[in-house]
């Protein structure tokens, strides 16, 4: 199979560059790529020092620079060098200035701009971090989402991306000896979710979980008929309660997450009547 060089030449971080080269390369079995990362490029000088490195290796170029000069230039050593460049994101821009009737403001970077969305994303994870299995359960209530599960289901990285996404997180282990907090049963404000998986897989987790820790495989954790009845535990406190509730089998942690955010925005949805304006709770 043929090597891709692929250079990612952005004005800012290159994090929404490498976003969407990640998600095209998914696309592609065993694509043998050589990926070339170069940020910050904002100068006609430093755009220069780079064109060596895309002489030396010619392969696709990829790139979100909103300067129009930089821009220009860089269209131009592609053009000598016979190499295609791509504007990653002019299509969608286009269409929206198409759209909002308006023109893009073109400032590097401006999705990184410390703004309200960006204080509440780290509040957010403060809030997750400070919450989760099971810890601080007083203050449920100022949560967005409290994830519900067994153990090993998955409840702590899927809190994690939730709370990178702006959503206050709180979760809670499921066990049977231990019942949960009596709050949870009587949360208002945030949306409970439940987390459930195969009982195969979950014993197949616990299990490469205690290895890592080097610790001994036969134990009720792992136990076949145990964790059966655990899941079982778990589903019927989901319905006993009307939670909804997201099967983690085969589900990436983002797609878990995509699924709850989802379940979050229709029940805000829900909650606005026709004026716009939210319902009492």
């Amino acid at each position: 199979m043929n090597r891709l060089h692929l250079h990612l030449v952005s004005d800012s971080t290159g994090e929404t560059l490498e976003m969407i080269a990640k998600a095209a390369l998914a696309q592609f079995e065993d694509a043998n790529v050589v990926r070339h990362f170069w940020p910050m490029v904002r100068s006609r000088q430093h755009l220069d020092r780079i064109v060596p490195d895309l002489a030396a290796s010619p392969g696709l170029v990829l790139f979100t620079l909103v300067n129009a000069e930089t821009r220009a230039r860089l269209e131009e050593h592609c053009r000598q060098l016979g190499l295609p460049a791509v504007p990653a994101l002019d299509a969608v821009t286009a269409a929206l200035e198409s759209q909002l009737g308006q023109e893009a403001h073109g400032r590097p970077g401006r999705q990184h701009l410390m703004d309200e969305a960006y204080f509440k994303r780290v509040e957010a994870i403060q809030f997750t971090i400070a919450h989760d299995d099971g810890i601080g359960w007083e203050n449920w209530e100022e949560a967005d989402i409290v994830l519900a599960g067994v153990s090993r289901s998955s409840k702590t990285p899927t809190s994690i991306y939730l709370a990178n996404r702006g959503y206050k997180v709180a979760n809670i282990p499921l066990v049977v000896e231990s019942p949960p907090p009596q709050a949870l049963y009587g949360l208002r404000h945030p949306l409970v979710v439940g987390l459930t998986t195969a009982p195969e897989r979950l014993v197949q987790i616990r299990r490469n979980r205690l290895l890592s820790l080097n610790e001994g495989t036969e134990t009720s954790y792992v136990d076949n008929e145990r964790v059966r009845n655990e899941v079982q535990f778990a589903r019927r406190m989901f319905a006993d309660n009307g939670w909804p509730v997201i099967d983690v089998t085969r589900r990436s942690i983002e797609e878990s997450a995509a699924a709850i955010i989802r379940l979050v925005q229709e029940r805000n949805r829900q909650d606005k009547p026709v004026d716009g304006t939210a319902k009492p709770i």
